[in-house]
């Protein structure tokens, strides 16, 4: 993911994953900051047309509980609703976080036991 400007938020998650970041964090910057992936703005264009996009690099799985999507790789794109017909309404028309997280990150502890004993890798 690249990055342009200073005015947005960027947080960083850390734990005990083998001194290695957990998740990166970045929330709705400022008009004239762009957060771009695959040359997509993540944040400037309409939700539906970043999904759209980003389908061509990932599969991405609609949230039942929001109305999020998450892909396979973990970069959870979130808006607190949908209002994919009203371009006046920015919260719900456009993203306004995206997370970029190592594999697992929101994993239960049995999952990665579960894993290991089906004879693959634990993750972290």
């Amino acid at each position: 993911m690249l990055a342009s400007g200073l005015g947005f938020t960027v947080g960083f998650g850390a734990g005990a994953t083998r001194d290695r970041v957990n998740a990166i964090e970045v929330w709705r910057p400022r008009e004239q900051d762009v957060v771009r992936y695959h040359g997509g703005d993540i944040f400037g264009l309409p939700a539906l047309e970043v999904v759209q996009r980003l389908r061509g690099f990932v599969e991405l799985v609609a949230n039942e509980d929001d109305d999020g999507y998450t892909p396979d790789v973990y970069l959870a794109l979130w808006r607190p609703f949908a209002a994919d017909d009203d371009p006046d309404e920015t919260q719900g028309y456009f993203f306004q976080s995206v997370r970029l997280a190592r594999p697992g990150y929101d994993d239960t502890p049995a999952e990665p036991a579960a894993r290991l004993a089906a004879g693959g890798e634990p993750g972290y």
